[in-house]
């Protein structure tokens, strides 16, 4: 049965450490990235996008943000997949 199963959307959300995260401008409010958002796709892929909270403070807007092209951060998300795919494969079933 489960190869007749159609999963539309794998997601993760990972933290981005203290090391690695910078800030971005989007109309006009300076974001600092503190989170990745980071998807399977079905070729096998992965795309992912960055979030964060004003700098200025308050919530601001739910805005993503492109993640920069850096080994530490293709590290980051490659190593966050993998640990999500350990973590799916070792599930309990419902609680």
């Amino acid at each position: 049965m489960s190869g007749d199963l159609e999963v539309s959307a794998l997601a993760i959300n990972v933290t981005i450490p203290e090391a690695l995260r910078w800030t971005d401008t989007r109309r006009g409010e300076a974001f600092k990235l503190t989170t990745l958002n980071v998807r399977l796709l079905p070729d096998g892929g992965l795309a992912v996008k960055a979030y964060g909270r004003p700098v200025g403070g308050g919530r601001g807007g739910y805005v993503s943000f492109s993640v920069p092209d850096s080994p530490e951060l293709a590290a980051l998300v490659a190593d966050a997949a993998s640990r999500a795919g350990e973590l799916w494969a070792a599930h309990r079933g419902l609680g």
